[in-house]
């Protein structure tokens, strides 16, 4: 068998895989201030590099991608005064790293 015939023979093994299971590829939007300590995807402030370099959990300026649709919906526990916090399409000023 040609490496071509192989290629193609793994690819639809691949793909038949993903349909059997019903895997769909999800559209994905970054959202800030959802993500744990060290956890985020990137975008978390001055003096940072990006994925993983967020300080403290649900930094506001760190964002994760998630699935579309779903940031301002994510359950987060209540920030330190009792309000609400939620994810955002864009950077916030809250539980920024304090120095």
């Amino acid at each position: 068998m040609s490496n071509t015939m192989k290629t193609a023979a793994i690819i639809g093994a691949v793909a038949a895989s993903f349909a059997a299971t019903g895997v769909q590829a999800q559209e994905q939007e970054k959202c800030f201030g959802v993500s744990l300590a060290g956890e985020n995807d990137c975008a978390a402030g001055p003096g940072t590099t990006c994925a993983g370099t967020s300080k403290v959990d649900y930094q506001g300026n760190a964002w994760t991608l998630v699935e579309a649709g779903t940031c301002t919906e994510i359950e987060l526990p209540e920030m330190a005064d009792g309000s609400d916090r939620m994810g955002s399409l864009e950077a916030l000023d809250r539980d920024l790293p304090q120095g």
